[in-house]
């Protein structure tokens, strides 16, 4: 193969992974929410979930509760999460209306490891969601490593939320990325255990972004509106320049 040939080939790459195949997208339940990112949440993608506080990994679970559906749920996570964060919980994971005989729990030793084994996952299409997490900066998370991560997600169709905490964000492979953190419950919210978060879509890649108050409902596995403010960025703004968009 010649260097032409290299380029071509390069070039449908990135044209497959900058175009995710065309699946319907998963209902949120929030109008809004669903409105600005064109029906729902899009699957066979990457999405990024950045934790502003302790309680907003419960974000990122929802986001892959509903996108496994019936389906198993993948959680992979190197060892120094479970130190560092607590380790999963199936008592936890059924209040937030997930099915623990459906969770498969993979932890590594290092991030490297987590990204290897997420790439694993994604080549069974008969996985429902991954949820990977990873915390920090690690040098191996890179807009390659993204990319392929992304590229395999696309080819499956299986969902991948990436959860990060303690990060910094950086460019990436992701369609969405949220920065999420825990709100107030009602004070007159009769259902007081369903979490309540802010959560801001600050990158878009297909559409507009957003900043919205949503309350999880465990029995049905949506979100619903909280009382609050939402503010939402036009459907048609991007989420960045044209110019910086992969080609």
């Amino acid at each position: 193969m010649n260097n032409m040939e290299k380029i071509q080939e390069l070039r449908h790459f990135l044209a497959r992974y900058d175009l995710p195949q065309d699946r319907p997208p998963l209902t949120l339940g929030h109008p809004q929410a669903d409105a600005v990112l064109g029906g729902g949440l899009r699957p066979g993608v990457l999405h990024e979930v950045f934790a502003g506080n302790w309680s907003a990994g419960g974000f990122a679970v929802a986001l892959a509760i509903l996108a496994a559906g019936t389906k198993p749920l993948f959680w992979v996570r190197p060892d120094y999460e479970a130190m560092e964060y607590g380790a999963v919980s199936p008592n936890g994971l059924l209040e937030l209306g997930g099915d623990p005989r459906r969770l498969i729990v993979v932890r590594t030793r290092n991030a490297a490891d987590a990204l290897s084994a997420s790439a694993d996952i994604l080549g069974c299409p008969h996985a429902g969601a991954v949820l990977l997490e990873i915390g920090g900066m690690p040098k191996c998370l890179n807009l390659v490593a993204g990319r392929r991560l992304a590229f395999a997600a696309n080819e499956s169709g299986v969902t991948v939320v990436m959860l990060r905490e303690g990060a910094q964000a950086e460019p990436s492979a992701a369609l969405t990325r949220w920065q999420v953190s825990s709100a107030p419950s009602r004070a007159d919210d009769d259902d007081w255990g369903n979490p309540v978060f802010d959560a801001a879509l600050v990158r878009h890649r297909a559409g507009g972004l957003g900043h919205f108050l949503m309350q999880w409902n465990p029995e049905h596995a949506v979100f619903t509106t909280h009382p609050g403010a939402v503010v939402a960025a036009p459907a048609h703004r991007p989420a960045y320049p044209q110019e910086r968009r992969a080609v």
